[in-house]
């Protein structure tokens, strides 16, 4: 009878426990989601519900005025690139070879033109810092060579070091390579992060080594080692890596708002900000570009779910 009692308390308990559980996550759910919603939503209110002093939860009358405004207060081309001519010095005489070739695309609205900047700076940035930090990670998991402690600590250090310590030097970096103003000043610092390359070591420590030497012994090279072999099995925090690189590149409005000047060349984030009035805001065109610009993270994250739940909990159990 004893036993019964306790195994009846033991589920009560339980139950409890699960209930409180359920009303916590609901609340932290709510939380996260209810910025999200207030903003969908504004997006679509009038201009008079989105100053009304009483909040309007759901909106009246869905109208599509702020996109509409978004879309024609400005407009740029939608991709534009330039081929300069190659110029050479020979015993004191300058020659040109060709011309430069400017290629403009259509005029479209800049929110467009933003947004497309935006996906290019985030898809490129996680491509060459998931290439970059996988071969690091490789390297520094796998090889043995002098200073390999060193350098692995000052990647560990530069993980804590903040941004803003070094905007100067790149500021000036960017400069000196003529790449300033240009999407290539802010793709290419978050190219080498130190936490995918800590990442992604953490990986490759947790393959057993006997596989890189029984490779080396059939004779394959370093690269084939590395794509054969390495890659295919550090693919879960690859793809922790990229959805870390791809949400960290798209939110990163300070290294935007300091690389990026000129209209055509700025994202989606910046771009929007700089829609604001002087002396006054219009919310609805804020809520209509914040809005676009969270569709697209919103199904990286989706379609990549998998991969960023495997890492962390395969990150957590290796490291």
């Amino acid at each position: 009878m004893k036993n019964f009692n306790r195994l009846d308390a033991e589920q009560r308990r339980a139950k409890i426990y699960n209930i409180v559980s359920c009303i916590v996550i609901c609340l932290i759910a709510f939380t996260f989601l209810f910025p999200l919603y207030w903003i969908i939503t504004g997006s679509f209110k009038t201009k008079t519900e989105i100053l009304s002093s009483t909040p309007v939860w759901i909106p009246s009358e869905w109208v599509m005025t702020n996109y509409e405004n978004l879309m024609s207060k400005r407009s740029a081309p939608l991709f534009d690139f330039t081929i300069n001519a190659l110029k050479f010095n020979l015993f004191g005489y300058v020659f040109t070879l060709g011309e430069t070739i400017t290629i403009t695309g259509p005029t479209v609205p800049a929110a467009i033109r933003w947004l497309v900047n935006t996906v290019f700076m985030s898809v490129t940035s996680m491509l060459l810092t998931c290439l970059t930090a996988a071969m690091a990670g490789y390297v520094l998991a796998k090889k043995r060579f002098f200073g390999k402690t060193v350098l692995f600590s000052l990647i560990v250090c530069a993980m804590a070091l903040p941004k803003q310590v070094i905007l100067i030097p790149l500021v000036r970096e960017m400069s000196a390579l003529n790449l300033y103003d240009t999407i290539w000043s802010v793709i290419i610092p978050i190219v080498g992060w130190p936490f995918g390359v800590f990442l992604l070591k953490q990986f490759a420590e947790g393959i057993p080594t006997e596989m890189v030497e029984a490779c080396r012994i059939d004779g394959a090279s370093e690269w084939r080692t590395f794509t054969d072999v390495m890659f295919p099995m550090i693919k879960p925090g690859v793809g922790a890596c990229a959805i870390f690189t791809f949400i960290n590149s798209w939110n990163d409005y300070f290294m935007q708002l300091i690389m990026l000047m000129g209209t055509k060349e700025l994202t989606i984030s910046v771009g929007i900000a700089t829609m604001q009035g002087e002396n006054s805001t219009d919310f609805g065109i804020l809520m209509a570009g914040s809005a676009l610009a969270s569709v697209p993270i919103i199904i990286v994250f989706l379609v990549f779910q998998k991969y960023f739940t495997k890492g962390i909990t395969m990150g957590a159990v290796k490291g």
